[in-house]
């Protein structure tokens, strides 16, 4: 979501030259890239409708191979799953009127000239593709266009596009035939594709399998990309976009399925954000090749890391979904434990050591705030103290890690006690610093990140009231508890979960 009018400009250039700066093998970009008017921007991807964006796509592509990563884009066309109140307002379009309940869209159902048209603008996008330096494409069937005219919950055509499977995949051959004829046989096409509904009257597990194979017969896919679910509201996106709490690669089994089933290479791309799980994906032989998107959103030296024997220092994704639930907001994506990711042109992965040697700073508060500055600190050359007033480091994540849903909230300290660890940072518990502790070290830059204390209610009764930080430090309330939130966030609901286990 760092486009400009549609365009990949310097922010989202430097986000992936960062990660093939890391040792990225392949970046594929575009978010998915729309190829049409009546299929605008749902959740800020590129445009590559007209040739505006072709000097935007060179310089992208010049920058990621100047690191020697290869890369790729995503072209879609959106079908009903965005809205008609933006970009040219134009109708929504799909191949019935069936509603999408995420966007709330009732499309038009596409006539022959509408079929025609968005086929034409995946050829016209496929070119631009090839123009503009990429090394292939992927195109998106999962839940998008060609995915919702293959899907019997979703097209009711009575037409040569409905009905059987053979007319329901007419359009995706439509598309990759002229896709192929724009760009030649030896540009990359893959296809992101379905492997399993898991909808009543879906598609399901065999009607998947077939669709890869008639897709491996028709010579035209270099690769498939398999996901899972039905990602047409909120529960069905966090299944293939899964939160903390919730299993990793969960949907592994189903790319083994289509994996066993074609000889063509599988990606998977599916909640996989530690090396262990991509470890073993690939060597069982369950795919070819794995995604770890959010896994680079939080560490874009996660390849170099691996590399070079630092395993243990790669900063692991913990599912907060800070990225991608601003962007569903419609805001820029952001990481929740990374404060580089997306600010790379202000905000450096990897610090220059201060030329003068042995400088001192001092961090009183040993929450994230406190344990992320020390190390900021000590990365740049500093000798750093850090004091803590209780007896563990972490803060109020300690807190926000109670309970079993959101339990690898404690991964980010975990992570960044290692690597003050690994720093030498001076870590002293039990310290309420004063200020003549603190001169005492001889410092020349002090932090202080003491954090916050909860705020008194202003309401009636309220003297009454307890913070959610008692049911977190060793002093639950009994009984019946009545929990005011006037936030709607995280923080109460997780106060509850740890309450009627306490």
């Amino acid at each position: 979501a760092y486009v400009e009018n549609g365009w990949p400009t310097e922010r989202y250039r430097l986000y992936h030259e960062e990660k093939a700066k890391g040792g990225l093998a392949l970046t594929v970009v575009g978010g998915s890239t729309n190829v049409s008017s009546d299929s605008p921007s749902a959740f800020g991807q590129l445009y590559a409708g007209d040739d505006s964006i072709l000097p935007w796509f060179e310089l992208l592509t010049g920058g990621v191979h100047s690191h020697g990563a290869a890369i790729m884009c995503q072209l879609t066309h959106m079908g009903r799953r965005t809205s008609s109140d933006v970009g040219e307002w134009l109708p929504v379009i799909g191949p019935s009127n069936t509603r999408e309940r995420a966007h709330r869209a009732y499309p038009k159902s596409m006539e022959r000239a509408d079929i025609v048209r968005v086929t034409k603008d995946f050829a016209a996008a496929a070119a631009r593709c090839k123009k503009g330096g990429f090394d292939g494409i992927e195109i998106l069937s999962h839940s998008h266009l060609l995915g919702q005219f293959l899907s019997p919950l979703i097209n009711f055509r009575q037409d040569d596009y409905g009905g059987s499977l053979e007319n329901r995949l007419r359009l995706t051959f439509d598309v990759l035939n002229g896709v192929r004829d724009a760009v030649g046989d030896e540009f990359i096409i893959g296809l992101r594709i379905t492997g399993n509904d898991f909808l009543k009257g879906g598609l399901s597990r065999e009607d998947c399998i077939e669709i890869a194979q008639r897709l491996e017969q028709c010579g035209l896919v270099d690769f498939l990309n398999v996901l899972a679910g039905a990602p047409y509201d909120d529960l069905g996106l966090a299944q293939w976009m899964p939160p903390m709490g919730t299993p990793a690669a969960r949907f592994l089994g189903v790319a083994k399925d289509i994996r066993e089933a074609v000889s063509l290479p599988i990606f998977y791309a599916g909640g996989i954000a530690d090396i262990a799980t991509a470890r073993h994906a690939l060597r069982d032989g369950i795919v070819d090749m794995v995604g770890m998107t959010r896994a680079h959103i939080a560490d874009p030296y996660l390849v170099s890391k691996l590399q070079t024997g630092q395993e243990d220092r790669i900063r692991t994704c913990v599912g907060m979904n800070y990225c991608a639930d601003r962007v569903n907001q419609g805001k820029d994506a952001l990481c929740g434990q990374n404060a580089a990711t997306g600010r790379e042109r202000f905000f450096p992965h990897r610090f220059r050591r201060h030329e003068i040697a042995g400088l001192r700073a001092v961090v009183v508060g040993g929450g994230p705030g406190g344990l992320e500055a020390s190390r900021v600190l000590a990365e740049r050359g500093y000798r750093v103290t850090l004091f803590e007033a209780s007896n563990q480091l972490g803060g109020q994540i300690n807190m926000a890690a109670g309970g079993s849903t959101r339990r690898q909230m404690r991964g980010i300290i975990d992570w960044l006690v290692n690597e003050l660890e690994h720093l030498g940072v001076d870590v002293r518990y039990n310290m309420l610093a004063e200020a003549e502790d603190i001169l005492r070290e001889k410092p020349v830059l002090v932090v202080i990140a003491t954090g916050a204390l909860p705020r008194s209610l202003n309401i009636g009764g309220a003297h009454l009231a307890r913070p959610i930080w008692d049911v977190f430090t060793g002093q639950p309330p009994v009984g019946e508890v009545i929990i005011f939130d006037d936030r709607g966030d995280h923080h109460s609901l997780v106060a509850a979960e740890v309450a009627t286990q306490s």
